[in-house]
């Protein structure tokens, strides 16, 4: 059944709204609403995609919902679906940064995030459950998972290689085994290649634009973030001290403590955590030329950074289709599967460690680089409602929404009873 236009915009609107928490929430909020609740994906269509994503540069649950948006109505439906999966957020930030000086102080503020964060935390556990028990069919499904959980979180080894190897692994391990399989898509290059052509001339339209017009600062911040886009594999993660420490000394835009800022607050608003680059371009612009280059700076960003999105799942997402017709590489897909596991699971442990503890160092012998928070800066309200939050979620199975709200507001109520006292 396809879904209708109305329903579509219903849903992943909801998404988009709702898409707090980085990567692995918003990868679990996505299962649970269009594979639990609506079935507009399968189990294994939602985890090939899944796989397929975490290949590309760029957000990958962004592009997990413009690949499922895709599915289901085609270039116009993953136009729809990615959209409006960044939309929310993106205004959200340009509303944060345009008043960033009255608001980062704002305790009532803090004090909500604190209780959103903890939702999330409970999110992720739920996530990861699901997750694992449908991914990790296999014995050495549940190794490769365990395996590339200690390779980024205790060896910090690069994403790609990660990943890499796990389909490497599952390539060499997989049979043929009788008949191949039939396929399901053929390819097309003519049509690949007219996707790129003509996705990579909207991409590079504002930049030749501002180049014309003689807007030296529009077009160095563009240049900078369209690099960024197609080398951002593995998540903003895997390019946040990179791109912290050129925008800090190698250009100058901001201050370490601004760019701190900024990520804490793409933290905690819905959609991609990438969106602190459009923080970035707002901010940086403000400071070279007022409000216009601010509002200039940051959609420049937007568009540099998520453009390049929908041209790789547009032109390579049948690519997906065309694989379960050849064993081999669907056994590589499945153990990219299983490594993914591990990859949520580590962005969870880290996202989890920064949201109890107010102090978070790490501690290293050799090649092992642990997390080390620090018990004395641990959060109680933040704990309480995180416990709460998974005995929601995960014994009485209420809405993502009521958990949300009721941990969002007892937050704040906490908050602002510690502030008479």
């Amino acid at each position: 059944m396809i879904p209708s236009w109305s329903e579509m915009f219903a849903v992943y609107g909801r998404i988009g709204c709702l898409s707090f928490g980085g990567p692995a929430a918003q990868i679990a909020l996505m299962h649970k609403v269009l594979v639990d609740e609506h079935k507009w994906l399968s189990e294994q269509d939602y985890l090939r995609g899944l796989s397929f994503c975490m290949l590309l540069p760029g957000p990958e649950a962004m592009q997990l919902a413009t690949y499922a948006g895709w599915r289901q109505r085609g270039i116009a439906g993953g136009l729809l679906s990615g959209g409006l999966f960044v939309l929310p957020g993106a205004l959200v930030i340009f509303a944060l940064a345009f008043a960033y000086g009255a608001v980062q102080q704002a305790a009532w503020v803090q004090a909500l995030f604190v209780g959103v964060k903890a939702a999330v935390v409970a999110i992720v556990i739920e996530a990861i459950l699901r997750v694992a028990r449908r991914a990790l069919q296999r014995r050495s499904h549940w190794i490769i998972a365990g395996l590339a959980f200690v390779a980024l979180f205790a060896l910090q080894l690069p994403f790609p290689l990660v990943i890499g190897l796990a389909a490497l692994w599952g390539y060499a391990t997989t049979t043929q085994g009788g008949a191949a399989l039939p396929v399901r898509a053929p390819l097309r290059l003519d049509r690949t290649l007219a996707i790129l052509a003509v996705g990579g001339a909207l991409w590079a339209a504002p930049m030749l634009l501002v180049w014309a017009l003689g807007q030296a600062f529009l077009f160095e911040l563009g240049l900078f973030f369209s690099k960024l886009a197609v080398v951002t594999f593995g998540g903003a993660y895997a390019v946040l001290a990179y791109m912290t420490q050129t925008v800090v000394q190698g250009f100058g835009w901001l201050t370490t403590g601004q760019m701190m800022d900024a990520l804490g607050l793409a933290e905690t608003t819905p959609g991609p955590l990438i969106l602190v680059t459009q923080f970035v371009g707002v901010v940086a612009g403000g400071a070279q030329g007022g409000w216009p280059l601010a509002l200039a700076g940051g959609l420049i960003v937007l568009w540099v950074t998520f453009v390049p999105c929908f041209i790789w799942i547009f032109a390579f997402a049948p690519l997906i289709a065309w694989l379960e017709g050849r064993a081999r590489l669907t056994g590589a897909l499945a153990a990219i599967t299983a490594a993914v596991v591990g990859v949520i699971a580590n962005l969870s442990v880290w996202f989890a460690a920064h949201v109890l503890f107010g102090q978070v160092g790490e501690w290293s012998l050799g090649p092992l680089h642990l997390l080390a928070p620090d018990p004395a800066s641990l959060n109680p309200v933040a704990l309480a409602l995180t416990l709460f939050a998974a005995w929601a979620l995960l014994v009485r199975h209420w809405g993502l929404i009521r958990v949300l709200a009721l941990c969002a507001a007892g937050a704040l109520v906490v908050g602002q009873a510690a502030a008479l006292l």
